[in-house]
């Protein structure tokens, strides 16, 4: 899957103007809490995995980040009071209800496989790269 600028733009674009929505849900966030709550934590993390603590391919991303060394915000929905709530607005904000939902630099990069093939085929670390760049040093290398 290739991250271009114009496709993370338009989900920026498109999350910015969700708090139009009221709750359908049970819980303690509304639906526009529940969309601020996820850009507030993408907006000042470098890396962010949606993710639930059985799911495989969730593992595989973490995996993906605990391989190169690089720390990353986790949220796991299915501990969170919230979880059903925020994973709806994820798929809103992304065009995908699957987690998990790995979040670089502000784009969402997709899932699991997504990750693993972004590493596999060197585009990965560069977005980690240019995050660093843009945000003077939000992420760092996890201790080994």
């Amino acid at each position: 899957m290739l991250v271009n600028t114009f496709f993370c733009n338009l989900v920026r674009y498109f999350s910015c103007r969700m708090g139009n929505f009221m709750s359908s849900t049970s819980g303690t966030f509304s639906k526009t809490k529940s969309a601020s709550f996820v850009q507030e934590v993408v907006d000042h993390n470098c890396i962010v995995i949606f993710s639930k603590t059985t799911c495989p391919y969730c593992h595989m991303a973490k995996n993906v980040f605990n391989e190169i060394g690089i720390s990353y915000k986790v949220i796991e929905l299915d501990q969170h009071q919230d979880g059903k709530q925020l994973q709806e607005v994820l798929g809103e904000m992304t065009g995908e209800k699957t987690v998990p939902r790995v979040f670089v630099n502000g784009c969402c990069i997709g899932g699991g496989s997504a990750t693993k093939e972004l590493h596999q085929k060197g585009k990965l670390l560069p977005l980690i790269e240019q995050c660093a760049i843009s945000s003077s040093g939000a992420y760092h290398s996890s201790p080994n």
